[in-house]
């Protein structure tokens, strides 16, 4: 008799989304309090990441040539990235370096399903993660309707096409990091970690002050200003045109070296194996 045929890779991923988010759904209901303060304190870390700038906004009307409810907007949208990648790609997912460092990559590759699907799949915490996520989408239509912003279908197309390149951006350029990983299992074991809190910490501000050398240091070697500063200024309008493609076609690029650094990694990571199942590994 034959067997059942496979699903689509489309179907298949749903349903991986799925199994992970009645998983978050378990633990959320296990212990409601314990929950209510995880995701509370989530939420006040969001607020304080934001609040320096949200001062000094409030302080002198705007920051440069951004009104405050503009510097609203940015920081909204920066949030909005970082908390999609909280309830994206958890469980060690955006922090690659440790499953490598660990040897917990082993436990990926053995299972029955391509590395990029579980990349995308396992570390979704749709309730548990979401915290972030939600207040940077709560001030992004607050601070839409204060700025007057004609919201229609195809800007809210480039916002969510602005998102998802930012969050590309931010994914390739941890996998870069976490690479190193695979040649140093102890030494990079947190990379990720670090290069990640750069990001986070610096979003917050306009770049527009910028010297040309920092400011395209800033977009390249350490691309905070696509987190945040330069898809915010495409969304309203602040520059020319071409910034609104930027983010994408940066994305693109990023996602490009990125693969090809990660996969010469893999075949590093083949030949030598993991050594936490060695004799002289340092973790057992």
């Amino acid at each position: 008799m034959e067997g059942k045929s496979e699903p689509n890779i489309v179907v298949r991923m749903m349903r991986l989304w799925g199994i992970a988010a009645w998983m978050d759904l378990l633990w959320v209901t296990k212990d409601l309090k314990q929950f209510v303060f995880y995701f509370g304190a989530e939420a006040l870390l969001s607020v304080a990441a934001m609040s320096t700038t949200l001062l000094l906004a409030a302080r002198f009307n705007g920051i440069g040539a951004w009104s405050t409810d503009q510097v609203v907007f940015m920081l909204a949208y920066s949030t909005a990235v970082m908390g999609a990648m909280e309830t994206f790609f958890n469980f060690n997912v955006l922090e690659i370096s440790r499953r490598i460092g660990r040897g917990q990559l082993d436990h990926v590759l053995v299972q029955p399903r391509p590395l990029w699907v579980a990349i995308l799949t396992e570390g979704f915490c749709p309730f548990s993660g979401s915290g972030s996520l939600l207040i940077g989408l709560g001030l992004l239509a607050w601070s839409t309707s204060r700025i007057g912003i004609a919201v229609t279908t195809g800007w809210i197309a480039l916002l969510l096409v602005s998102l998802a390149a930012s969050c590309a951006v931010v994914l390739a350029f941890s996998y870069l990091w976490g690479s190193l990983a695979f040649w140093s299992p102890r030494g990079a074991e947190e990379v990720c970690s670090s290069s990640n809190v750069m990001l986070s910490a610096l979003r917050p501000f306009p770049l527009d002050g910028l010297g040309p050398v920092l400011l395209g240091g800033m977009l390249t070697f350490a691309p905070i200003g696509f987190v945040g500063w330069l898809p915010a200024r495409g969304l309203l309008g602040m520059g020319p045109s071409w910034q609104s493609a930027a983010t994408p076609l940066a994305a693109l690029l990023f996602g490009i070296v990125a693969s090809f650094i990660f996969r010469k990694g893999l075949r590093e990571y083949g030949r030598t194996g993991s050594q936490r199942y060695l004799s002289h590994g340092h973790r057992r």
